[in-house]
């Protein structure tokens, strides 16, 4: 009994020795876990200062003293300001240039209105079987009720944006199939027969939601929408160019705010690098133009330069259609000159100028209305570019800076959505499209030539 209590007293330091390893691990530990945790020299808590007068105080005292001194002063103006600009403009344009080049954060949610067949697919069968038939044409070759190629650039975004995901390119932008998860909303109407068919069809909650505002409408030739245009006059139009002398548009209804310009489809072949370094020594001809010299509107100047400069040397002024025999001629002559003759036409732009840039011959622009496509984000100062849709479209070409362009406009048309919802109808009176200025490229206009 004696040898069993003794022994019980032997053990019992045993127990106490293994406690208090155990407690100093813990203890360890916990300390560990509170220095990581927490910093050796913690910062007082920033304290959160509301009172304009506390926080002018604390800013002067305390902030002030620790920031750099300015390392010039940018209001005074230097001998070299012009130098200073130009390198600042140098400076900007390969910065920007870099960001076009990376993938957009945000691609732009599109959802595609579902229409008739006979709005799409059908009148797409129906060009393609019969666009060789040349009997119901305009009398400058366009087919009459068909698709016209300079214009077909609803038919070049709608198919990109339909296409499955695993064969598109675009980072910009996205099909969404849930109306509510879209950003806008994409009609797939094809300019050059819209105006016939559109007049039937009903616009949906959709539209009315946002009054439109967040649609996008390609509009691109001139006579499209022409008879319902007032039922869509908040939505975005994809345009040739702005017109704002009232000729093809009311007065309000396109603006650079509010629409996007479009390039034309050119209808010439490209010249690609092999055919400029061939066609470089046989450009003998100075100044180029062959098209329609009568025209209305702003395009009364084609007469009046066709008499100046008829018989001139090295310069080739003629008279000519479209179609096949036309579309040759000019292709050949544009590629055999080095400057090409873009006059306005009924409208400020033509198809003529992208055709000039695709042939390698530097356009020669006279129209005081011509707006260019894209200006927000290429900057035609430091250099021109040919637009060449595809399929599939490729990043930096016309479909996927029409993407860049209009993601631009997303946060204005939230704006004006909701308030438009918030505010109470003719409550207040806003400066709308018309009370904006016309688009002018030029301080003095062409009517004196005309006169």
């Amino acid at each position: 009994m004696a040898g069993k209590q003794q022994n019980h007293h032997r053990t019992l330091p045993r127990f106490r020795s293994k406690t208090i390893i155990f407690t100093l691990i813990i203890s360890s530990f916990s300390l560990l876990v509170i220095l990581f945790t927490f910093p050796s020299s913690p910062n007082p808590p920033v304290r959160i200062e509301t009172s304009f007068v506390a926080s002018l105080e604390q800013f002067l005292i305390h902030n002030a003293p620790k920031l750099n001194p300015p390392s010039r002063d940018d209001t005074v103006r230097g001998e070299k300001e012009d130098d200073d600009v130009r390198k600042l403009d140098e400076m900007v344009f390969e910065r920007e240039n870099r960001l076009l080049d990376e993938d957009p954060v945000y691609p732009v949610k599109v959802y595609v209105y579902e229409m008739p067949k006979k709005f799409t697919f059908d009148l797409l069968w129906l060009f393609h079987n019969t666009y060789k038939e040349t009997s119901n044409a305009t009398s400058n070759g366009s087919p009459v009720h068909r698709l016209i190629e300079q214009h077909s650039v609803d038919y070049w975004l709608w198919a990109d944006l339909i296409s499955p995901e695993s064969e598109r390119r675009l980072k910009s932008v996205v099909r969404v199939h849930k109306q509510e998860e879209a950003d806008f909303y994409y009609v797939p109407f094809f300019t050059t027969i819209s105006f016939f068919l559109l007049e039937k069809q009903q616009c949906k909650a959709l539209y009315r939601a946002s009054e439109g505002r967040d649609h996008i409408f390609p509009i691109h030739h001139p006579w499209s929408f022409k008879t319902v245009r007032k039922f869509v006059k908040n939505a975005i139009w994809l345009l040739p160019d702005m017109d704002s002398t009232g000729n093809w548009y009311k007065p309000g209804q396109v603006s650079l705010e509010k629409d996007l310009i479009l390039p034309y489809v050119p209808n010439v072949d490209l010249c690609d690098a092999k055919c400029l370094s061939e066609s470089a020594p046989m450009r003998t001809t100075l100044l180029f133009f062959r098209g329609r010299l009568k025209r209305n509107a702003g395009g009364k100047i084609r007469a009046k330069l066709g008499s100046e400069l008829s018989g001139v040397k090295d310069v080739i002024i003629t008279e000519g259609t479209a179609g096949e025999g036309g579309k040759l001629a000019a292709q050949e002559g544009m590629r055999r000159s080095l400057f090409c003759l873009c006059p306005a036409g009924d409208t400020p732009s033509s198809a003529r100028l992208f055709d000039a840039i695709v042939s390698g011959c530097i356009p020669v622009v006279v129209s005081d209305e011509l707006e260019l496509p894209f200006e927000g984000i290429l900057d035609y100062r430091k250099y021109s570019r040919h637009f060449l849709y595809s399929s599939p479209a490729q990043p930096l070409g016309p479909e996927d800076l029409t993407w860049r362009m209009i993601a631009g406009k997303l946060v204005n048309i939230k704006l004006h959505t909701r308030r438009s919802q918030r505010v109470v109808n003719g409550s207040r009176s806003i400066c709308r499209c018309d009370c904006w200025r016309p688009n002018s490229t030029a301080s003095n206009s062409l009517s004196h030539l005309l006169s």
